[in-house]
């Protein structure tokens, strides 16, 4: 429609002018065309990246804390872990009074539907979680040989909230509870796709393999498009206690039949060292007891003697002069000394008179 003016007398309705056209507004839609076009050419040509914008979708949240008592490399591997995920959050240490099924409650107050809980004991001892709140299952450990991001013997480094590959051993796959701790691993390890906090990179490997009974934990950076790899760290052991199908409790679905707790190791460590210091003790007491006893005369063998070469034969000497007696001069001395003691006697005799 045209645009229309009214005059201020009121009056009838006079049509504006239209806008004269000049040749360079009629050549700029010609350019805005070839400008999409080329465009459109360049997208057809354009390789998508590997990782785009996208919906984030898998809401899984981790919650990783501690109950008191833990010391100072259980803190460094915790917040190892807590770097290493970005879906994961924080709180605060729990008592150690507390019952562990309060940790479901505090698990809904912080939204988070994964939990990674370190429980110390004796301050010695470390002991982990994981557990799939509120409905289960769960699985505990004893952790070993923790070695942490700090140690220099670490060498790699990789992207601050970057994407992990997550590399299992094939013997996951032979047991039914190691399938279902694989699954469980999975969910808590990966970090969800587009998430926030999540760079859209991949360039490290975290590790699971089962060795002597114990799943070992690594972290690795892969620095070359050969997969060359570099360790960083943390690492640890988790020797599995059991496993159960709630959430810190309920059935026990597992119970692994090669675990040692801490307090039987401790304890045949000190019997095996004290065995040691009872055997070096009875050694001492039979060596003394030898020592005391009458030493036995073995019977001669006359058989002993038949390879000896006989002695040769030294000539009797007989001694036809008496020999002269020898002369005792200690019995002399004191033969001296009696006479002098006598003679003072007798001098100190005759002046008191």
């Amino acid at each position: 429609m045209a645009a229309t003016k009214r005059k201020r007398r009121g009056g009838l309705a006079v049509q504006a002018k239209k806008p004269k056209r000049n040749e360079k507004d009629t050549k700029q839609p010609a350019k805005l065309r070839d400008m999409a076009e080329e465009a459109e050419e360049e997208e057809r040509d354009r390789i998508p990246g590997p990782v785009c914008k996208g919906k984030w979708k898998n809401k899984e949240r981790i919650l990783i804390f501690s109950s008191r008592g833990i010391n100072f490399r259980t803190r460094h591997l915790m917040q190892d872990l807590r770097m290493l995920m970005p879906h994961s959050k924080a709180d605060t240490k729990m008592d150690r009074k507390d019952k562990l099924f309060v940790i479901n409650e505090v698990c809904e107050m912080k939204n988070c539907n994964k939990c990674i809980y370190f429980e110390a004991k004796k301050k010695q001892d470390l002991y982990m979680w994981l557990s799939n709140s509120p409905h289960g299952p769960s699985a505990k450990f004893l952790v070993q040989n923790i070695h942490t991001l700090a140690e220099l013997k670490m060498t790699g480094n990789c992207l601050k909230g970057s994407r992990p590959l997550l590399s299992f051993d094939p013997a996951f796959d032979e047991s039914p509870h190691y399938t279902l701790l694989k699954e469980l691993l999975i969910q808590i390890f990966s970090t969800p796709r587009y998430h926030p906090k999540s760079q859209p990179f991949v360039d490290h490997v975290f590790t699971f393999t089962i060795l002597d009974n114990r799943i070992w934990f690594r972290n690795f950076q892969i620095i070359e498009e050969d997969a060359a790899l570099v360790e960083i760290g943390p690492r640890f052991v988790l020797n599995l206690i059991k496993i159960f199908q709630g959430s810190f409790g309920g059935p026990t679905l597992y119970e692994n039949p090669h675990y040692q707790s801490p307090n039987m190791h401790r304890r045949i460590v000190r019997s095996i060292t004290a065995a040691k210091y009872k055997e070096k003790q009875q050694v001492k007491d039979a060596q003394k007891m030898k020592k005391k006893e009458p030493k036995t005369i073995l019977p001669h063998d006359p058989t002993a003697d038949v390879f000896v070469p006989p002695a040769e034969e030294k000539p009797i000497e007989i001694q036809w002069v008496k020999p002269e007696p020898k002369v005792d001069l200690k019995a002399r001395k004191k033969r001296i000394y009696k006479r002098q003691r006598k003679m003072k006697q007798k001098m100190n005799s005759r002046n008191a008179k």
